[in-house]
């Protein structure tokens, strides 16, 4: 674990500065010698759909979205050689660039940091529980899973849970 008490998951309304995130992270750990961060934002435009993106509105099911990323973070740490991890997830109304998440690993070297935040962010794309809606100048349409998503996924050997993206 980091040296840190920062909590590992964030589930949360507000931005996020990822210097500050990541400093925290990292801070009075020796041991780190690289770190790892993926950040998502919000797109103007949806792959395969007509129509620019207005906003993006991200609901989940407070408690179990907790859980279900700890416990990500704990498989996260079985398969890697990593030193600590962090996952923010915004959740309300955001507009195109605001970020929606971020994910940050530390390790002693730098593959074990890349392989677990890809890990983490696949495992995030396809199974934690949030629900994306995406308002476009013609209406409102929910987001489904895409299927490269899970292939995503399905490269660490993990069969999907659900089909909520």
């Amino acid at each position: 674990m980091s040296g840190t008490s920062l909590p590992r998951v964030s589930i949360q309304t507000a931005d996020f500065d990822l210097g500050a995130e990541l400093a925290a992270l990292r801070a009075q750990d020796p041991r780190v010698g690289a770190v790892c961060s993926f950040i998502g934002t919000v797109r103007d435009r949806s792959p395969g759909e007509p129509g620019c993106i207005v906003s993006m509105e991200l609901e989940h099911y407070p408690g179990m979205t907790e859980k279900s990323i700890e416990a990500m973070i704990d498989a996260a740490h079985q398969r890697f050689d990593i030193l600590g991890a962090r996952v923010i997830h915004r959740v309300g109304l955001l507009a195109p660039l605001d970020q929606i998440v971020m994910v940050a690993v530390t390790s002693a070297h730098r593959g074990e940091s890349f392989q677990a935040c890809e890990f983490l962010m696949d495992y995030l794309k396809t199974q934690a529980p949030f629900w994306k809606k995406e308002q476009t100048p013609t209406g409102a349409r929910w987001v489904d899973a895409r299927v490269s998503d899970d292939a995503a996924l399905a490269k660490w050997g993990i069969a999907l849970q659900n089909t909520s993206s």
